[in-house]
C-alpha cells in the first residue's frame, strides 16, 4: 500500500489539472509612463497600471484586482483622505464663485444658501470618487501601504 504523502501528490496533481487555466494577463498594456499618468488614470476610474480595467466596483469601493492586467489593488490604503482631499478642492473652487455672488449681486442670504450648499454637496460628492482613484495610484506608483515598489529611483 502506497504511503500517504504518495496519495497527497496524486491528488494535488489531479486537482491541478482538473482546474481551468486562468487567462494570462493581457501584455498589450503600456504602464504609465510618470505618477502624473498614473493619477490621469485613476482619477477616470480606470485601473492606474494599465488605463483599460476599471479601478472601482461600486461608487467607493476598489476592485480586488484589475480585471485586464490582474494588479493586485487590496493593499490599498486610502482611508478618510479622499473626504478631506474632496473639501479642500470643494472649498477652493467655490471660493470665487461666493465671493462674486456675495460682492456683484443683491441676492438675500436665504437665496445665496440655496445656491451655495447644494452646489457645494453636489461637488463634494462629485470630486470623491477621483480623490479616492488619484490616491490609490499614488500609493501604488511609489511602492507604499504594502503595493510593492517596482520604479527605480533615476536619480544619481
Amino acid at each position: 500500500m502506497p504511503e500517504p504523502d504518495a496519495f497527497d501528490a496524486l491528488r494535488d496533481r489531479l486537482a491541478r489539472k482538473s482546474r481551468p487555466a486562468k487567462p494570462a494577463p493581457q501584455a498589450d498594456h503600456a504602464p504609465p509612463a510618470s505618477v502624473w499618468a498614473a493619477i490621469g488614470r485613476a482619477v477616470l476610474g480606470r485601473c492606474p497600471s494599465c488605463g483599460t480595467g476599471k479601478l472601482f466596483r461600486r461608487f467607493l469601493k476598489p476592485v480586488t484586482q484589475c480585471a485586464s492586467c490582474e494588479e493586485d489593488w487590496s493593499p490599498q490604503q486610502a482611508d478618510d483622505f479622499p473626504a478631506y482631499v474632496s473639501i479642500f478642492l470643494t472649498r477652493h473652487i467655490l471660493a470665487p464663485l461666493i465671493i462674486a455672488l456675495v460682492k456683484d449681486s443683491d441676492l438675500s442670504v436665504a437665496a445665496l444658501m440655496a445656491i451655495i450648499f447644494p452646489l457645494a454637496i453636489v461637488m463634494m460628492i462629485g470630486l470623491l470618487q477621483p480623490a479616492k482613484g488619484a490616491i490609490i495610484a499614488v500609493q501604488w506608483w511609489f511602492g507604499m501601504h504594502g503595493f510593492p515598489r517596482r520604479r527605480q529611483d533615476t536619480s544619481g
